[in-house]
């Protein structure tokens, strides 16, 4: 009776769920169809489940078959828009383009082979982000700008790192370097690395040597980027990424500087062309220097002056007399305006008056 008792509750409780159910979908009902006569549409709305392209979609994920590119939306394009957006630097895009040109040279003779480089882009960055996004396993190189005083950083990628090895190593063409996972690096692939590092650096400093002598000494290589922190997270940066192609193999390479590190030359690389003067024009300033050579002025010569009350002077009658406390040998004040220019001895000469100057009183 107990049992049977029991079974007699949960079919009750589950019908008095089903009507509270049905309630429930009544008023959604009646909701969603007033919302949609109000907006012109035809059917119930408050009902429908975002599937998962959808939500992806929301959430800015991007989808393997789509080709949205790097582009971010959704929600990640609203925290994309929160990050601090920092000033350009035209001349360093001329920098690195040039490093590019100079670069294509150097690894053509330090491979002997076909090597062409290419500049992806240059975007800002923060550094924490940078670390996070390198893949693994990669050869981080630390290098210090020795006037700036800091530091810098450049990654080669695996796929470069074993084509650099294969090429120099006599690797035959045609046959795609082999990667080897799950391993360390050798001493032979450190080393061999830490050359093309230093071919790298070295024309990086030709390429800002017209812009200001820094000299880029490579310090040590690292392969965990924990090891690389030359940053706090949060500093910004600036990300050249370079693509290296050797027919069929090549990689990677980046260059990353942080803006702490740019700082000295900060004003140099705000330049839209080099030798840009921020204000000045040398021609114009040479034609207004001539110009102001040639221009006349009104001089006045003031032989004394002296303070009087306003009462006093509001007084003066015709044939007042006003006593001025010089002798004819004290000195004038040379004036333009009320600027106090020289100071001299009066005088005469060829029948007119003269100023024999004495003194300097433009400061």
């Amino acid at each position: 009776m107990i049992g049977d008792d029991e079974n007699t509750g949960d079919e009750e409780l589950s019908e008095e769920e089903k009507a509270a159910a049905a309630a429930w979908e009544n008023m959604a009902d009646e909701g969603g169809e007033g919302d949609g006569g109000a907006d012109g549409g035809s059917g119930p709305v408050s009902n429908r489940v975002l599937d998962q392209s959808e939500i992806d979609s929301l959430l800015g994920i991007s989808g393997g078959g789509g080709g949205g590119g790097d582009k971010p939306s959704g929600i990640q394009a609203i925290l994309s828009s929160a990050l601090v957006s920092y000033e350009r630097l035209p001349m360093l895009e001329i920098v690195f383009d040039r490093l590019v040109r100079m670069l294509s040279t150097s690894l053509r003779n330090f491979t002997s082979d076909n090597v062409e480089v290419s500049l992806d882009n240059i975007t800002a960055i923060r550094f924490g982000d940078y670390l996070n996004s390198i893949p693994l396993p990669a050869m981080l190189g630390v290098f210090k700008a020795e006037e700036w005083d800091n530091y810098g950083l450049i990654m080669v990628d695996s796929t470069l790192t074993y084509s650099i090895v294969d090429v120099l190593l006599g690797g035959r063409r045609g046959t795609a370097a082999m990667r080897i996972e799950g391993r360390p690096y050798t001493t032979i692939e450190r080393n061999l690395v830490e050359r093309l590092v230093a071919v790298v650096l070295n024309d990086l400093t030709a390429t800002f040597d017209p812009l200001s002598p820094v000299t880029f000494r490579f310090e040590r290589l690292e392969t965990n980027p924990r090891f690389a922190a030359i940053a706090r997270a949060a500093n910004a940066a600036v990300l050249a990424r370079l693509r290296v192609d050797m027919e069929d193999r090549g990689g990677r390479i980046e260059l990353l500087i942080p803006y702490a590190t740019l700082e000295p030359v900060r004003e140099l690389l705000l330049q839209m062309f080099m030798g840009e003067k921020f204000g000045r024009d040398s021609i114009w300033e040479t034609h207004l220097s001539s110009e102001l050579w040639q221009t006349d002025i009104e001089i006045n010569a003031v032989l004394d002056e002296m303070t009087l009350p306003l009462g006093e002077v509001l007084n003066w009658k015709p044939g007042s007399r006003l006593n001025l406390e010089c002798t004819p040998d004290s000195e004038v004040e040379l004036r333009c305006g009320d600027v106090q220019l020289f100071k001299g001895q009066m005088g005469r000469r060829s029948g007119k008056i003269a100023v024999k100057i004495s003194d300097r009183l433009m400061k």
